[in-house]
């Protein structure tokens, strides 16, 4: 019952690294800087186009990956994740992108869908991964560097309490799901309302297009971070609550001395 080496890895680094740090890149990257001249912008040194864009946000999760399969001979599930991520985000570039400065109609839906795939995929994840040997509650949420959990086993243990025990880590794990869930549809939304008017055969809709995602990108963290940060500590304090309830034991004795 006890956790993991797996878990002890930083998940928030592994998110950083692998998923928003080459989705930023993206999005700072992707200029066309032929296409910036022949609009009238001004050429920014980091504007080198997306296909080149794709290969340097691409070297993020790949390097990364490679880092840590060699440290511990394991696949690492963010930096497939990050793979997955970068590759819809900036082949959906390629494909909406045209040479004439148009995009490519339903641009909207298809950057919405991409923009809710994402946290779709890790609350599932997060779900299935309650079924392994290495739940991803685990690594964010009910951690051994918050909670005391040798000791909390210890009792379900003594008590014969393995299988409430087990319930209550599962309802914590739909719970943490949901907010991922919740990402997704929010991730939807907002993408609809910053691109849903996008004329697509405008002279400059890649431009505009290009604008629109930045703001997507900048209103998505407080948007969706602030919703998803209430939801993840409602979880929290809902699985403090109910693990005290099950072993007895106070909140001080579930948590780590600080």
């Amino acid at each position: 019952m006890a956790p993991t080496s797996e878990s002890k890895e930083n998940p928030l680094a592994n998110i950083l690294v692998n998923v928003l740090i080459p989705v930023l890149a993206l999005s700072y990257l992707s200029k066309d800087p032929e296409f910036q001249q022949a609009v009238g912008k001004a050429v920014k040194p980091w504007h080198i186009g997306p296909v080149k864009a794709l290969f340097v946000a691409l070297a993020f999760p790949i390097g990364y990956g490679v880092w840590h399969y060699i440290q511990t001979r394991k696949g690492n599930f963010f930096s497939a994740l990050g793979l997955i991520s970068v590759l819809l985000t900036g082949g959906l570039t390629i494909y909406l992108w045209n040479k004439d400065g148009t995009v490519k109609p339903h641009a909207d839906v298809l950057f919405g869908l991409k923009e809710a795939s994402i946290p779709l995929i890790l609350g599932i994840a997060v779900i299935g991964s309650h079924f392994t040997k290495s739940p991803l509650l685990r690594a964010f949420l009910y951690s051994d560097s918050l909670f005391d959990i040798r000791r909390i086993e210890e009792r379900v243990a003594a008590s014969g309490l393995d299988e409430p025990y087990q319930k209550v880590l599962f309802e914590a794990t739909l719970l943490f799901a949901a907010s991922f869930f919740l990402s997704t549809v929010l991730n939807f939304g907002l993408a609809m309302y910053f691109l849903g008017d996008l004329d697509h055969n405008a002279a400059n809709a890649r431009e505009i297009y290009n604008e629109q995602v930045a703001k997507v990108t900048g209103w998505g963290f407080a948007v969706i971070g602030l919703p998803i940060l209430v939801f993840l500590f409602l979880t929290l304090r809902r699985l403090t609550a109910k693990l005290a309830g099950l072993t007895g034991m106070k909140e001080d004795e579930l948590m780590l001395p600080r």
